[in-house]
């Protein structure tokens, strides 16, 4: 046990701030990306935009040299995670150990795809909870995604500061 509780022990400190300007750019990122989905929402009356793609946007803009930032990673991750819940959803329900697998098993084949993206393991839950049907794979997350990512592609590119993507596959 003291094993354990030794793990817990750090002489790590927490990066420093990433400044002004970076952040201010990275929130304004975020800020563009969602209007778009929103707007885009809004103007065709299909729901393109789901609490997850906040946090896609802290990644794709706030981190955009992190692998879990990724566009194979945005697009893939969503994907997997949501037809994973999808699937949990079709032969479980809406049972406490569908919401629980489905998060389990979405993590597990994100990791085993390459597609690993935190903001998608809250997919399964969206999914079951709201008892999606298979066209939600499309719409939201296939085509909110994508919107995500191509700002993510031209925002963060518009900077000299930064590059992205780090990689393709």
């Amino acid at each position: 046990m003291t094993k354990f509780f030794s793990k817990l022990k750090t002489k790590e400190s927490s990066p420093n701030p990433l400044g002004f300007q970076f952040s201010g750019f990275s929130g304004l990122g975020g800020f563009l990306a969602i209007s778009a989905v929103a707007l885009l929402t809004t103007y065709t009356g299909n729901p393109f935009l789901m609490a997850p793609f906040g946090a896609t946007c802290v990644l794709a803009f706030g981190v955009p040299n992190s692998p879990l930032a990724q566009p194979r990673n945005i697009i893939g991750g969503h994907i997997v995670a949501t037809l994973v819940g999808l699937i949990c959803l079709y032969l479980l329900g809406n049972e406490w150990y569908s919401l629980a697998l489905g998060v389990g098993l979405a993590i597990s084949i994100m990791q085993l795809t390459g597609t690993t993206h935190p903001p998608a393991g809250a997919d399964p839950i969206v999914v079951i909870l709201g008892a999606k049907t298979l066209i939600f794979v499309v719409n939201p997350v296939l085509v909110g995604a994508l919107v995500i990512t191509i700002i993510a592609l031209i925002f963060n590119n518009i900077s000299t500061k930064r590059k992205y993507p780090v990689y393709w596959k």
